[in-house]
């Protein structure tokens, strides 16, 4: 695997190669030197760059963590709550194995990084049922969501499928990440949110 040069700047393709290779192999398995030969650099430029292969690590950490909170910045408050965040989890999930692959070796692996991205995942998520109470009003029967656990669930629903890829596809007719597919299934997940925290429009209006 080798890094198409373009106009990148060295550090820019040292951080893609890393992406793209920490995806494929995982970050132990990964070194500097692989990282610096996928992206026609001389390995010296991981240390002046990043300082480490950590630090390397982190910027890719950094850059993915962006990359998410700018396609969910996308989600139209004034738009369908549930086709708003599918379409977006669609363009983010469905076009980008690449990115699939990184989170999901990341969140596997027994390490500090994994724990601290998923820590970032985890507030993401508390921001966003702060948002869905404040657009649906309250939960279900007038009971409160779980403060420490309802984001935990809202993570899992998200994150099940991305780490089970390679066991649930072969049990499903069309591709999971297809587009299409994944607006379908983030869709049913925001139903099943918001009517499991925050009830239906019906229930609240006696109907």
């Amino acid at each position: 695997m080798r890094v198409e040069k373009g106009d990148l700047t060295g550090r820019a393709r040292l951080r893609k190669a890393a992406l793209e290779l920490f995806a494929e192999r995982g970050f132990e398995a990964t070194s500097t030197r692989a990282v610096a030969a996928a992206a026609g650099v001389s390995p010296a430029l991981v240390t002046r760059h990043f300082g480490s292969k950590d630090g390397l690590r982190a910027a890719v950490d950094q850059d993915v963590l962006e990359r998410i909170g700018g396609e969910l910045a996308e989600v139209d408050p004034d738009a369908d709550l549930m086709e708003s965040l599918g379409a977006v989890s669609a363009r983010l999930f469905g076009a980008d194995p690449v990115l699939r692959g990184y989170l999901r070796q990341v969140l596997l692996e027994d390490g500090e990084a994994g724990a601290a991205l998923f820590g970032k995942l985890l507030r993401g998520a508390r921001t966003e049922l702060e948002r869905l109470s404040s657009v649906y009003g309250g939960a279900r029967g007038g009971e409160e969501a779980d403060s420490t656990w309802a984001p935990f669930q809202m993570l899992c629903l998200i994150l099940g499928p991305l780490l089970l890829e390679r066991v649930m596809q072969p049990n499903l007719e069309e591709p999971m990440f297809a587009p299409e597919v994944l607006a379908r299934r983030s869709a049913a997940n925001q139903r099943l949110l918001v009517q499991g925290f925050y009830g239906c429009p019906e229930d609240r209006s006696g109907g």
